[in-house]
């Protein structure tokens, strides 16, 4: 054990190279200084206890010199420095040697009943040689001293050469674990920050990563359906053109009222990644450390609100539940047969869900008109209770043939996939598939709020 912790002996310290078991160069000065002012005390003190007790000086004071250099090592073994200042105790040698080991022994993490011991072991040694000196000091005892000056005197030095050592090492290792509890703390501070800013921005990457395929969906719903319109009304305007003017002023005209509607929504929703993002100043000095952490984190935090922000605005701009039977309608001009059946009393629903339920309708008639041209479809919408269920069915293509003709169409195979999506994204199931007899079938079915559990695919009944 050690004063400055010597279970990390031979790391290098911000004082200098780490040696043996000092951790800066400069702790390893100060103890030598101390070692060596011990080990003249010590032999000067042995000088003095040779001359009253007529042992040789010259060994007593090589002996008291080597006891001193003894603490040279206080912060590797302070007890050792404390049993060698007791057993020359009595020859009246290392008083500061025993200060100074009984300050570091207070500093370590030793047990506070062996700092106890030590420091009683000395309080009774010195008193006891307190109390020699004054009794066998020959002036003193002409004087009248009362019979308890003496004890006294001697208690009073002895508790005053230990307690104030004592008092002032417990309290530097009770500071020295507030600093190292402070610092662990700070440094949990910082890897938690870092964490924080790493689960910030991959949450913001997800959000962004959903934003794009949400807006990829909406454009590919919009696009698909709205061109393949005015695919097929150019298609059967370029047939009649010449032989019923009328027919082809109206269907001209459907064409440019799909163009005006898919620019409408596609200018929706471009407008929210045309948003720029303002460029975010960092103040000079915090390139670095958990200044940058924390601007990270509150960096992609406001991404992430943004991004939602932005998705919710969207969504709120969606198309509505009420305008599936224009949506019909615009497929009933383009040359589809087309029946509409709505269940149940219309209620409002949050925006997702009607904006879901409105896109299945839109994929699938644009299914329809893209590999069934000329079959006739229905479309099921029933408002039930905690839901809201979407069917389209359409027969087999006319001719046994899909896709073919003047007006056919190109396919990305994104459609089911996308509405797939779009339901289970809030908690419904969706079914697709080829019927028995020909023709295909997709069914939805949305729960009437914005989130909830994912829930199995089921769909209407036949």
């Amino acid at each position: 054990m050690s004063e400055s912790g010597a279970d990390r002996a031979g790391e290098a310290g911000p004082g200098g190279t780490a040696l043996w078991w000092w951790e800066r160069r400069r702790g390893f000065v100060l103890d030598v200084a101390l070692a060596l002012g011990s080990a003249v005390e010590c032999a000067v003190q042995g000088i003095t206890f040779a001359g009253r007790t007529g042992l040789p000086v010259v060994a007593t004071a090589l002996i008291g010199a080597a006891a001193g250099a003894v603490l040279v090592v206080r912060r590797r073994w302070p007890l050792a420095v404390i049993l060698v200042s007791i057993a020359i105790l009595p020859a009246q040698m290392g008083m500061a040697m025993a200060l100074v080991g009984l300050y570091t022994l207070a500093t370590t993490e030793v047990p506070r009943r062996i700092i106890g011991v030590m420091a009683s072991m000395l309080c009774v040694g010195n008193t006891l040689v307190i109390f020699l000196l004054i009794d066998q000091d020959a002036g003193l005892r002409e004087q009248p001293i009362p019979l308890w000056f003496t004890p006294f005197v001697a208690i009073l030095f002895g508790v005053a050469f230990t307690v104030p050592p004592v008092l002032l090492g417990m309290y530097v290792r009770a500071r020295r674990r507030l600093v190292e509890s402070l610092r662990d703390r700070a440094d949990g501070l910082e890897r938690e920050l870092g964490l924080l800013a790493e689960r910030a921005e991959e949450r913001a990457e997800w959000a962004r990563g959903e934003e794009r395929r949400r807006i990829a969906r909406e454009m590919h719903d919009v696009v698909a359906h709205r061109v393949s319109l005015m695919v097929v009304h150019a298609a059967a305007l370029q047939a009649v053109a010449a032989k019923d003017p009328d027919k082809a002023a109206k269907n001209a005209g459907l064409i440019a009222d799909m163009g005006r509607q898919a620019l409408t929504e596609l200018r929706t929703m471009l407008g929210v990644l045309r948003a720029e993002e303002k460029p975010r100043e960092t103040p000079g000095g915090e390139s670095a450390g958990a200044a940058a952490e924390t601007a990270d984190a509150a960096s992609a935090a406001a991404r992430l609100a943004e991004i939602a922000a932005a998705g919710r605005r969207t969504a709120e701009r969606g198309p509505r539940l009420s305008e599936v039977a224009s949506l019909v309608e615009q497929s009933r001009a383009a040359g589809m047969t087309v029946e509409l059946s709505v269940e149940g009393e219309p209620r409002g629903y949050p925006d997702q869900v009607e904006s879901t339920a409105y896109r299945v309708v839109q994929e699938a008639l644009t299914n329809v008109h893209k590999h069934a041209a000329g079959a006739a479809a229905r479309v099921r919408l029933a408002h039930r209770e905690g839901e809201v269920a979407v069917q389209v069915l359409n027969e087999a293509p006319l001719g046994g043939a899909a896709g073919t003709g003047p007006a056919a169409l190109p396919s990305g195979g994104n459609g089911l996939v996308g509405m797939r999506e779009r339901v289970t994204a809030l908690g419904g199931g969706f079914v697709s598939g080829p019927l028995e007899g020909g023709g295909f079938r997709v069914s939805a079915v949305i729960p009437d709020r914005e989130r909830s559990p994912a829930a199995p695919g089921v769909g209407l009944a036949s």
